[in-house]
């Protein structure tokens, strides 16, 4: 059954996540997979589907920022030599409990590439809009280096379902962008520190030279595009920051040092911190190696202090999970873990209007607007006064929509 051309929500309290207020008596017009018109009058149309949604708040759907639609495990070394069909398919489901939660955009950086989202965009497989970097880029030994200290050989076949590339050097660095961008990447993402997941190298390492950061952000600007950066420590952090790189991923033990250069450059923080529980909690269950268990522990008890950081500071923060394998039904633990530093208005910016800054998508995310996407929740609490109501989709959530198409109808 397709979806009508024209979808009328009436009586709404419309929330607007810029100024954190609610707007009541709104009615929002729908035409196929854009908002058309909205006010305080009845629209009219013979053919519309129409929503009451008295009582209720209607609002924009939410942005995720850092996601991995195929770590379909936790044991991404593993992975890397999966068939590519097989994580496709788990994939799907990844994507399809995503939007179910209420999660109608997410930023994939490092792994998803132009057929999902285009299998998303043209309705083979139901997902949020899928915007993506490819594979991450990696030096050798870096975090998306997912050989063995044993094992020599490198195998770059793109379509083998690695997360990552290794480039050394800057012309390697160079082409393994233009190579991203030629494929359809709407970033760069660089590996700018060691990680967890990653089998050889040190959280508080840092990977890459200047002129090979440099390079990366040269040919994404160049493309009209922008790098984001995988790091943890200050060192890291600020070596990316200065020479362009636009967002910092993680950034878990990072000090005072990185928040004026932060300001300075205007750049977006996504911390991560949902996943560190999880990995920390059941990792081993869902496939993370023990050498990469115990590294969770190096950054585990830090993550909320550089979220006070940056909040206290002002800078942008966006909402982000970085689940891998079975832990991505803990996406929404995020809101949680944020409440116990942000306050309920704060947190939903991250995960609309900011999140919509960071992808260059202003006016089309997070917000309920003419021209925006219909990405639309009905929930039957108010979140800006309870967050955790975002947590149980399932009791308060009655309607997700996504670029107009209905995904769940969950009406009493």
């Amino acid at each position: 059954m397709t979806d009508p051309e024209h979808t009328i929500f009436r009586n709404a309290s419309v929330l607007d996540p810029e100024q954190g207020v609610l707007v009541p008596g709104q009615s929002v017009l729908v035409a196929g997979d854009t908002i058309a018109e909205v006010g305080g009058h009845e629209f009219k149309f013979d053919d519309a589907r129409v929503i009451d949604a008295r009582g209720m708040v209607l609002m924009p759907g939410l942005v995720d920022c850092h996601v991995h639609v195929t770590a379909v495990t936790a044991d991404l070394s593993a992975m890397a030599e999966w068939s590519p069909a097989y994580v496709t398919a788990r994939a799907a489901r990844v994507m399809s409990d995503m939007v179910r939660r209420g999660f109608t955009t997410v930023r994939d950086v490092a792994g998803a590439d132009y057929g999902l989202a285009a299998a998303v965009e043209e309705g083979y497989l139901e997902g949020p809009r899928l915007i993506f970097g490819g594979k991450a880029l990696s030096q050798t030994g870096g975090h998306a280096d997912w050989r063995s200290r044993g094992r020599t050989a490198y195998d770059a076949c793109y379509c083998c379902p690695a997360l990552g590339t290794v480039c050394d050097g800057v012309d390697e660095v160079r082409r393994a962008a233009r190579d991203e961008i030629r494929r359809g990447a709407h970033h760069i993402k660089l590996m700018l520190s060691g990680g967890v997941a990653s089998p050889t190298d040190r959280v508080d390492s840092t990977q890459f030279s200047l002129d090979e950061i440099r390079a990366a952000v040269e040919e994404a600007e160049a493309a009209n595009l922008y790098v984001t950066g995988h790091a943890y420590t200050s060192a890291a952090i600020n070596r990316g920051l200065r020479c362009g790189v636009r967002s910092i991923e993680h950034g878990n033990l990072m000090d005072e040092s990185s928040i004026e250069l932060f300001r300075e450059t205007g750049a977006f923080y996504v911390p991560t911190l949902a996943t560190y529980s999880a990995l920390a909690e059941r990792g081993r269950e869902f496939g993370l190696p023990a050498h990469s268990h115990r590294k969770v522990f190096d950054v585990l008890d830090s993550g909320l202090r550089a979220l006070e950081l940056a909040h206290r500071a002002g800078i942008p923060i966006a909402y982000g999970t970085d689940l891998l394998g079975g832990m991505h039904e803990d996406q929404l633990t995020e809101f949680r873990i944020r409440s116990e530093v942000q306050g309920p208005a704060d947190i939903l910016r991250s995960a609309t209007t900011i999140g919509a800054r960071l992808l260059r998508m202003e006016g089309k995310l997070g917000t309920i607007r003419p021209g925006a996407f219909a990405d639309l929740l009905v929930v039957d609490a108010n979140p800006l006064d309870d967050i955790s109501v975002l947590m149980s989709p399932e009791v308060h959530v009655r309607f997700v929509m996504a670029a107009g198409r209905m995904i769940t109808e969950n009406w009493p």
